[in-house]
């Protein structure tokens, strides 16, 4: 059921939307200012580490996110610790209902959820303690909504 080429497109997409979300003609100069880096600061640190890193936490991310936007992982949830479990009732209900909600579009609202509801308060919540600003809040969290849309719609349509 995992489908691991979709977790590591979805992890990669995070990537991409990062390069155009922190460019400094969208939200790249907000986030400078209100972290205090700075090009000289930016071009010391070790970029391989940043996206070794950005890709592995997309990844985790990405194998969560399936969890909340594939319903049918939910069947085969309720079936795991049954014994004697009769194998036709789960592949009947796969025939019947098994790509039931699985689009991009769902997968988007639902990573759009996940992102507002879960990502979102995390940032804002470390936010407060590290005293940063709303607009850093709106920038870095509003990355995670939107990446965690995307990631919901790629791993909820690729079957």
């Amino acid at each position: 059921m995992i489908n691991y080429y979709a977790l590591i497109v979805a992890a990669l997409s995070t990537l991409v939307v990062g390069f155009v979300w922190y460019n400094p003609k969208v939200f790249g100069g907000i986030w400078m200012r209100e972290t205090g880096m700075t090009e000289e600061k930016a071009r010391n640190s070790s970029m391989v580490k940043v996206f070794a890193m950005t890709l592995i936490y997309g990844f985790l991310i990405a194998f969560v996110l399936q969890f909340m936007v594939i319903h049918q992982t939910g069947a085969f949830a309720a079936t795991v610790d049954i014994k004697d479990v009769d194998p036709s009732v789960l592949d009947n209900y796969m025939k019947a209902y098994g790509n039931t909600y699985r689009t991009f579009q769902h997968g988007m609202l639902h990573g759009f959820m996940a992102g507002l509801f879960f990502a979102l308060p995390v940032v804002g919540t470390g936010a407060l303690y590290e005293q940063r600003s709303w607009k850093y809040v709106l920038v870095a969290g509003g990355y995670w909504v939107v990446s965690c849309m995307i990631m919901g719609g790629i791993v909820c349509a690729w079957k």
